[in-house]
């Protein structure tokens, strides 16, 4: 399955916006899968540096799926508020970690640098954990029917962690120089080391 592999490792100046470039990298990835198996069923899955609504629009024309993490704000809090509370009396009854799902269609304001063009599924994770809230927030073209919220965000979503764990690694083992004096070097330098992680992953060389 291509979501254990390699397909981009790309540097991005530190003065653009989190989601800048992503697009084009993911149009010409896409290109490239789907030139080999044009049938193929593409879920995009993200935090929410993301989630952008250049990004999802593009998704949304190509057929592609997407869940994205989305930042909290206080309109989001206020949509949650009785899932918020019953997950808070859930936390004061038991003393345990208490999470309470919902869903809801919802869209950003139209702004000078941006907002999304259309109204979008929003998941819901209502959480009272170690005495604080914590709730999160998920945007995805996936319909309910086939992803229920407490599915989208537990099994869907959070499985993205593996996948950082393999950035981790690469970091760790090999890419954590990017200390030469140009950007054109460090993303040398970073091209390389995907290379050998890639050997050495395809190989079975972790033991």
């Amino acid at each position: 399955m291509l979501r254990k592999h390699v397909l981009c490792a790309r540097l991005r100046e530190a003065n653009h916006d989190a989601a800048f470039g992503s697009r084009q990298e993911i149009e010409r990835i896409v290109a490239q899968i789907r030139a080999a198996w044009p049938k193929v069923r593409i879920i995009l899955r993200g935090d929410s540096g993301f989630c952008r609504n250049e990004l999802m629009s593009w998704c949304e024309s190509q057929g592609m799926d997407y869940v994205f993490g989305m930042a909290r704000n206080q309109k989001l809090r206020r949509i949650i508020g009785a899932q918020m509370h019953e997950a808070t009396a859930q936390w004061n009854q038991t003393g345990k970690p208490a999470r309470v799902f919902s869903e809801f269609e919802y869209q950003t304001k139209k702004t000078k640098k941006g907002g999304w063009d259309r109204a979008r599924r929003v998941a819901a994770k209502a959480e009272h954990i170690a005495g604080k809230e914590n709730p999160r927030f998920v945007v995805t073209s996936l319909p309910s029917e086939q992803w229920p919220a407490k599915a989208l965000y537990e099994d869907l979503y959070c499985a993205r962690g593996d996948m950082e764990n393999r950035i981790k690694e690469q970091f760790s083992l090999f890419a954590d120089r990017v200390s030469a004096e140009t950007m054109r070097a460090n993303q040398l330098r970073l091209y390389l080391s995907t290379m050998a992680y890639i050997l050495l992953s395809g190989c079975g060389g972790w033991g």
